[in-house]
């Protein structure tokens, strides 16, 4: 499901349920210590889906650990990301030099809850999801919404080191061609660093699932 939207350099694994006997580093382990199972179960099988990913690189196992604002920490020379929902799994890797940064998302295909939108969206966003929802009322665009600031973000934070709300980037969604573009407000990804003012992601809806990816290829990033 997720590698149908992501590009060849990415390498992907996925999981609908989760797999027995999956071991974790010490290291993994000490993180969960005190966790409730729900989340141990999880922790275990996104890492395993990893370490699979990283495999298919010719990675071997390690441990991944998550960073200071839960970002997983991946080997030298790795960029990556994971998600994880009710009945998903899955992680998505590719070598920092075909791959700037990537992020993907999976989120159940329903709506948010009732009063979040507006935490989510900003008033022209939501202008244009009221009219996609009339349309096409077979796919709960404020979810996508969602899910593809959740990939958007994942994206930006290794980039940027700092906090990306999500009024900070303005999505535009393209149905027939299951894609999006990003208008980003902030743009500085360091102090004296470049700019980076824009994204360009793809979707699916598929079993009951969203995932959404934003992938910025090395190439693209230095052009």
């Amino acid at each position: 499901m997720i590698d149908g939207i992501l590009p060849a350099t990415v390498a992907s694994a996925e999981a609908f349920r989760d797999p027995p006997h999956v071991t974790l580093f010490p290291d993994e382990e000490a993180v969960t210590r005190g966790a409730v199972e729900a989340r141990c179960v999880e922790f275990r099988t996104v890492r395993h889906c990893a370490r699979k990913a990283l495999g298919e690189l010719g990675i071997p196992p390690v441990p991944i650990l998550p960073g200071p604002r839960r970002e997983p920490q991946w080997p030298e020379g790795i960029v990556g990301s994971m998600t994880h929902c009710e009945g998903y799994r899955a992680a998505a890797v590719a070598r920092a030099g075909d791959v700037l940064a990537l992020g993907i998302d999976a989120e159940p295909h329903e709506g948010l809850p009732d009063g979040m939108l507006p935490a989510v969206a900003r008033p022209d966003e939501i202008a244009r999801l009221i009219r996609l929802q009339a349309g096409r009322p077979e796919v709960h665009w404020d979810r996508l919404t969602f899910s593809a600031k959740e990939s958007v973000y994942k994206a930006w934070f290794p980039l940027a080191r700092r906090w990306l709300g999500f009024h900070d980037a303005t999505l535009t969604l393209h149905p027939d061609r299951q894609t999006f573009d990003v208008e980003l407000h902030q743009t500085h990804l360091h102090d004296t660093g470049p700019s980076l003012t824009s994204m360009n992601g793809r979707w699916v809806v598929e079993d009951g699932l969203i995932t959404t990816s934003v992938v910025i290829e090395a190439a693209s990033a230095a052009a």
